[in-house]
C-alpha cells in the first residue's frame, strides 16, 4: 500500500468548507466513586492506611516531553512540581523521568520501545508507570488515592477512556461495525500500567518484535497492542484521571494546548506557502482568499501554471498527482534565497488546509528561531525497525530559517518530483539530528473524523492552529 494511501492523505473535499467548534465533554464521576475517594481523605486523615497503600517511590514518573528547548523547560517544571510536592509530603521523591532523555532512538516517543527497559530497571522496586504529557498538572495525594484502587500485584492499564463514535480511516476503521466499543487512554489526563503488565509486555516484545508501519495516532496503537486483539487487556477507565479539572475528586488536569509565552510574533516574520495546481485554481483558491488568507502578511501560491489573477508562481516543476517532494524543496530554496532574513518562519500548507494565523502566532512565540524547527502533527513510519518521524504535510508544516539552512546544505533531496514530501523532509532531518517537534494544534485529518476526541474534550481547547479542510465552509473568519 502507498504511504499517502495509509496516511488518508487525500479525503474528499465538499463543494464549500466551514470550521467545527468543538464541544466540551466532562467525564462523568459517579456517586460510588466520590463516597470512596471521600472515604479515603477520611483513612488517610485518621493514620489508618489502606491494603494497596503505596508509597511515592513506588511510582515512576515518565513525563512524555521533547527535545525542543521550550518543550523540554516546560517538562521540567512539571518534574520540579511532582518533588515538591513529594516533599510537602514528607515522602522520598519519585523517580521523575523526561522521555527525551531515555534514549537517542527516534522511535522513543512512541513508548513501546521502551518498556524492556522500565522491566529491566523499576520492576523489582517499583510498582506503577505513570505517564503524563507536560502540561498535564498533577495532584500527588489524589493521585496516590487513586491508585490505591487497584491491586499492583495484578495487571492494570488505567486512564481516562476515548472511543470512537463512527470508524476513522487514522484508526484504519478499526471497530467498524461498533468503534465505541474500543477505548483508548487521553494522554493529556495522565495514563499508567502497573508493572506486572509493563512485565508481561516486555516477555511480548522480546518475542516478537513491532512490526515496521506507521505510526499515526499513538494513544490508540498502544492501546490496540495492550489489548492484543483481545487476549490483552482492555483500558480501566478512571474518572480521576481528568483534563478539565471541575472536580475537586480529579487527580490530574490539563492546562491547555495553545501555550501563552509573550507577545505573538509579528505576522511580516511569518511566510506562507500554499502549494495548489491549476486544477485547483478556481475551487480551493477563493475558498483560502474568503477564509484566512487576510491574516497572512506574507502570503505567495506556488503551481504548476502562473496565473495573475491569483497570483500563482510557477516554480518549473510538473504537477504531481501524489507526493510534492520537488515542489517543496523549490518552495524551501526560493525562501532561503529571496526572503528576507527578518522572515524567521515558513509554513507550507495545502491549497485544502486551513489555518489560523493569529493563533500561529501566538504558537510560534513559543519557540527559539535561531534552533532548527521543524514542527506539526508527527507521525512515524517504521519506528519498529530504525524508522523515522515526520509531520505530516496536510496539517500543514512549519519550518524556522535555521532548520531549512541545515537542510538545504547537506545533500539530501528528493528522489523523485513526486515523493512523498513530508515523509522524505523525516527522513532527511532525521539524518541531520533534527528532531521533528510535535504539536497537537496541527491536525492531518479533519474534525469530524476525531470523535473520540471530540466526544471527551475539544479537540484543541480555544481554537485551534491546522486541520486539513475537507469540511464545509461558510466563509467564517478563522
Amino acid at each position: 500500500m502507498r504511504p499517502h494511501a495509509r496516511r488518508g492523505r487525500r479525503l474528499a473535499l465538499p463543494a464549500l468548507l466551514s470550521l467545527l467548534t468543538c464541544s466540551l465533554a466532562f467525564a462523568l464521576v459517579s456517586e460510588d466513586i466520590k463516597k470512596e475517594v471521600k472515604q479515603s481523605k477520611n483513612l488517610e486523615k485518621s493514620g489508618i492506611l489502606k491494603k494497596n497503600d503505596i508509597d511515592l517511590k513506588e511510582i515512576v514518573f515518565v513525563i512524555q516531553s521533547q527535545s525542543n528547548s521550550f518543550h523540554a523547560r516546560k517538562a521540567e517544571q512539571l518534574k520540579k512540581s511532582v518533588l515538591k510536592q513529594a516533599a510537602d509530603l514528607t515522602q522520598e521523591g519519585p523517580r521523575v523521568l523526561l522521555l527525551h532523555q531515555l534514549a537517542q532512538q527516534e522511535g522513543a516517543w512512541t513508548i513501546l520501545p521502551l518498556l524492556p527497559h522500565f522491566s529491566v530497571t523499576y520492576s523489582r522496586n517499583s510498582s506503577w508507570i505513570f505517564f503524563c504529557e507536560e502540561e498535564t498538572r498533577i495532584q500527588i495525594p489524589e493521585l496516590l488515592e487513586t491508585l490505591r484502587r487497584y491491586d499492583p500485584s495484578k495487571e492494570w492499564f488505567l486512564g481516562k477512556a476515548l472511543h470512537d463514535e463512527e470508524s476513522t480511516i487514522i484508526h484504519h476503521y478499526a471497530f467498524s461495525e461498533n468503534p465505541t466499543v474500543f477505548k483508548y487512554p487521553d494522554f493529556a489526563a495522565g495514563w499508567a500500567l502497573s508493572m506486572p503488565l509493563v512485565n508481561k509486555l516486555t516477555k511480548r516484545l522480546k518475542s516478537e518484535s513491532l512490526k515496521s508501519d506507521f505510526t499515526i495516532d499513538l494513544k490508540h496503537e498502544i492501546a490496540l497492542y495492550i489489548w492484543d486483539r483481545g487476549g490483552g487487556h482492555p483500558l480501566t477507565p478512571v474518572p480521576e484521571l481528568c483534563t478539565d479539572g471541575v472536580d475537586a475528586s480529579c487527580a490530574t488536569a490539563f492546562r491547555s494546548f495553545l501555550p501563552l509565552c509573550g507577545n505573538p510574533v509579528k505576522k511580516e516574520e511569518i511566510f506562507v506557502a500554499v502549494k495548489t495546481c491549476k486544477k485547483f485554481h478556481g475551487d480551493r483558491i477563493p475558498i483560502v482568499k474568503q477564509t484566512w488568507a487576510g491574516q497572512a502578511a506574507l502570503i505567495e501560491y506556488y503551481s504548476d501554471y502562473a496565473d495573475g489573477s491569483i497570483p500563482t508562481v510557477d516554480l518549473g516543476v510538473p504537477n504531481t498527482d501524489r507526493g510534492h517532494c520537488g515542489k517543496t524543496f523549490a518552495i524551501l530554496e526560493r525562501f532561503l534565497n529571496h526572503s528576507h532574513d527578518r522572515v524567521a518562519w515558513l509554513v507550507i500548507l495545502d491549497d485544502d488546509t486551513l489555518i489560523s494565523i493569529s493563533r500561529l502566532r501566538h504558537l510560534l512565540s513559543c519557540y527559539d528561531p535561531r534552533e532548527p524547527v521543524f514542527l506539526g502533527e508527527r507521525y512515524g513510519y517504521g519506528l519498529g525497525a530504525g524508522g523515522y518521524s515526520y509531520v505530516t504535510g496536510g496539517g500543514g508544516m512549519v519550518f524556522s530559517r535555521e532548520a531549512i539552512r541545515r537542510l538545504l546544505a547537506s545533500k539530501c533531496r528528493c528522489y523523485s518530483n513526486d515523493a512523498p514530501d513530508d515523509m522524505v523532509l523525516g527522513m532527511c532531518f532525521s539524518g541531520l539530528g533534527i528532531p521533528v517537534t510535535h504539536s497537537p494544534l496541527f491536525h492531518q485529518n479533519h474534525v469530524d473524523r476525531l470523535q473520540g476526541e471530540i466526544l471527551n474534550r475539544p479537540l484543541c481547547p480555544e481554537g485551534w492552529c491546522c486541520t486539513r479542510c475537507s469540511m464545509k465552509m461558510e466563509g467564517r473568519n478563522i
